[in-house]
């Protein structure tokens, strides 16, 4: 089966394009489960989050986005079918800005079997980001390579993106992607990988929108699976990752949440009532990803 990323088309089980292997087996087993994530650089776990939980909420971001004009007004909502302007929808902000209209959202990726797992991956009482990032992506959406680091670095290395879809999610859906062996491109990490988004303002923040370039030059392979309604994807600020391009009439919707020990420093741009998030990044003339890779050597 061939899938697009960007302008590339790749071949699932080639060079560049392989399946991701779930971690259900090791579930029960804390101490290997970290050490895959130290390996492998994610945990994909099937059907983690209650199923009819998470559908309730696509049924949340649904009926947002039928009122701003984002569905197929001659569709059945549950169909999720893109309207004719092909806009996506971003409800990027706090917990507390979010819960009267998505409270099965905040039930389903705040929900006490989240925490107990990360306290138990993490060895100690956790905490999440306050502000959120549920997104609903249009047709010919996607995301380049990039390392989280960039976005959210101003605290402990040590936080963990929890990938959630919010239906079942076929390839063609444009499904994440991760970069294996990327979080030890150490020469990547200690330059681009250091950026602040905000500090240093490069235009996208993404490393690369070509995935075939990076496994050329710095090895690994991309990888990606379908997902169902109920999986998740937890992965570090040091794995490189993007998504397939959404390639059908329908919105993809996922989400993506963070957490880390409670007792390590926090990034303060995404906690609290009202997170500021970034607060400079775009406001003023940015520099090319392809002149700050230039000055960095990669």
């Amino acid at each position: 089966m061939k899938v697009q990323i960007g302008e590339h088309e790749l071949e699932m089980g080639s060079t560049y394009l392989t399946e991701l292997r779930s971690s259900n087996d090791i579930l029960n087993d804390t101490e290997a489960l970290r050490q895959r994530l130290q390996e492998d650089g994610y945990l994909l776990i099937r059907g983690f989050h209650d199923r009819e939980e998470v559908l309730e909420a696509r049924m949340e971001f649904l009926r947002s986005l039928q009122a701003a004009g984002k569905l197929d007004p001659d569709a059945p909502i549950e169909e999720g079918i893109i309207g004719p302007e092909n806009k996506g929808g971003m409800w990027g902000r706090s917990a507390a800005d979010l819960q009267e209209e998505f409270p099965h959202f905040l039930n389903v990726v705040n929900s006490p079997k989240v925490f107990s797992f990360f306290e138990q991956l993490l060895g100690g009482p956790i905490l999440t980001y306050d502000f959120k990032w549920p997104r609903a992506i249009a047709k010919g959406g996607n995301t380049g390579a990039h390392y989280d680091n960039v976005y959210m670095g101003r605290g402990t290395k040590n936080v963990y993106t929890m990938w959630t879809p919010f239906s079942d999610i076929p390839l063609e859906l444009g499904t994440l992607a991760m970069l294996l062996g990327s979080q030890n491109y150490e020469k990547i990490k200690q330059t681009y990988g250091q950026m602040d988004v905000d500090r240093d303002n490069v235009a996208t923040g993404w490393f690369s929108d070509d995935p075939v370039e990076i496994v050329d030059m710095y090895g690994g392979q991309w990888a990606t699976t379908a997902f169902e309604a109920g999986d998740v994807i937890i992965f570090g600020m040091f794995m490189m990752h993007a998504s397939l391009n959404n390639t059908t009439n329908r919105f993809r919707i996922s989400s993506d949440t963070r957490y880390q020990l409670a007792s390590e420093p926090v990034d303060e741009r995404w906690i609290g009532k009202k997170p500021k998030g970034h607060y400079a990044w775009g406001k003023t003339p940015s520099k090319s990803v392809k002149e700050a890779r230039k000055e960095w050597g990669v």
